[in-house]
C-alpha cells in the first residue's frame, strides 16, 4: 500500500508557485497542489535574519514519487536553496485518498 504525503515548497512570487503546481499536476506527480498565501516567513539566511512574503505550495502525492517531485521542484524553482519538505498523511477520508491514488502516475 502506498504511503501518502504532502510535499511543501515556498516561493517569493505567486506566479512561480502556480508554475510549479502546474508542472507537478501535469506530470501526475501530485493529484492536487494548493497554493496558500501570501504568508510571512522569518528565517536565517547567510548569517542574517531575513523576512519575506512567500506563497506555499502544498502537494498531495505518494512517497514513491518523492524523488521525482523533488527533482521537478528543484528544476523549476528560482531559489538557490528551495524548501522541499515531505510530511506523511497519516489518515484521510477513504474516497479522497483513493482519488489521490487514481490521479497519480503510480503502478
Amino acid at each position: 500500500m502506498e504511503k501518502y504525503i504532502h510535499v511543501i515548497t515556498s516561493t517569493e512570487r505567486k506566479e512561480d508557485a502556480e508554475r510549479i503546481a502546474g508542472i507537478l499536476v501535469e506530470k501526475r506527480l501530485a493529484a492536487c497542489v494548493q497554493i496558500i498565501g501570501p504568508v510571512t516567513s522569518i528565517y536565517w539566511w547567510k548569517g542574517k535574519i531575513e523576512k519575506a512574503q512567500e506563497w506555499l505550495c502544498l502537494a498531495k502525492s505518494v512517497e514513491s514519487l518523492y524523488g521525482e517531485i523533488e527533482s521537478a521542484i528543484r528544476d523549476a524553482h528560482p531559489y538557490e536553496t528551495p524548501e522541499i519538505i515531505a510530511t506523511p498523511i497519516l489518515k484521510g477520508e477513504k474516497d479522497y485518498i483513493e482519488w489521490i491514488e487514481n490521479e497519480l502516475k503510480i503502478t
